[in-house]
């Protein structure tokens, strides 16, 4: 029995694994392989150069650092602040004050537009002619306060930031389905017991949906490592690299016809992947049974 079973499951498993080697694994096989050499289409170059690549990355490239440092920082932005935003939110919500459906489904819509539209949207309002941000600093009296929000050194990487920052709606609606999908006698068995809201949101409710916001920053770790389009149509990656992170550092490369360079970018990518991924399964306890 045990045999016929296993045949029908390794039948059944087959169409996945094939699509996993040919879609992922033989592509990212190539990706570390190219990054060692000197790639390009036109002329067609295609010489082994070893770890040149990377040498020239770490040590040669003025930009790479600038670029990686901006990486870093919109992944701490967004795994804590940004989820923290989000958990609040959906803390606040479980105890269903008045309006809390209509919040809940409100705050989901920016999540669900794609992310070229919402770009579009804050170019205009940060438009340093017509845009409502400005407009509204000249209507309140505050000229002098005025910026070119998305060209100028000085607010061009915070001006991007809130183009996202602000909508931890996938968050909110995890982590909130998780706390109403709770057991409600833990929470009259602590009333009971006299601990206060607070005390039960914090040492009741958290460590329940505790796994959950560790699956919520592991969302927002890939959306940050990934993050290209809002980038490109805002900010192009200026003023200089200010606005530019890693998938945009590769994108350029590529259109230098520089192959084998960009897929250097990629590994760093793949491998600041995959520690932050670890972190973030180690802090949260991800890998151990309930």
């Amino acid at each position: 029995m045990k045999q016929k079973n296993g045949g029908w499951i390794a039948l059944f498993l087959a169409p996945a694994c094939i699509l996993f080697i040919l879609i992922f694994a033989i592509p990212l096989v190539m990706v570390f392989v190219t990054s060692l050499f000197d790639y390009r289409l036109l002329p067609r170059t295609f010489t082994f150069v070893g770890f040149s690549n990377f040498i020239q990355l770490f040590t040669e490239d003025n930009r790479f650092w600038p670029i990686f440092g901006n990486t870093v920082k919109w992944l701490f932005i967004h795994c804590i602040f940004h989820v923290t935003l989000g958990t609040l939110l959906a803390f606040i919500l479980y105890k269903k004050p008045r309006g809390w459906k209509f919040v809940r489904v409100t705050y989901m819509i920016p999540n669900i537009i794609s992310q070229s539209a919402i770009a579009m949207i804050f170019l205009n309002l940060y438009n340093a002619q017509y845009g409502a941000v400005n407009s509204f600093l000249k209507l309140i009296g505050l000229e002098s306060l005025q910026h070119n929000w998305l060209f100028e050194t000085a607010t061009a990487f915070p001006s991007v930031t809130l183009t996202w920052f602000l909508f931890a709606g996938y968050t909110t609606t995890l982590v909130l389905a998780q706390l109403l999908s709770t057991d409600e006698s833990l929470i009259e068995a602590a009333e009971i017991d006299g601990a206060t809201s607070f005390q039960i949101d914090r040492l009741v409710m958290f460590p329940v949906v505790k796994k959950m916001i560790g699956t919520t920053v592991i969302m927002a770790a890939t959306y940050m490592l990934q993050l290209f389009s809002m980038l490109y149509i805002t900010t192009g990656g200026g003023p200089g690299t200010d606005t530019t992170n890693l998938p945009l550092y590769l994108y350029t490369t590529v259109k230098a016809n520089n192959y084998g360079y960009a897929n250097t970018i990629g590994v760093v990518i793949i491998l600041l992947g995959f520690v932050t991924m670890t972190l973030i399964r180690k802090i949260f306890g991800m890998n151990k049974e309930d």
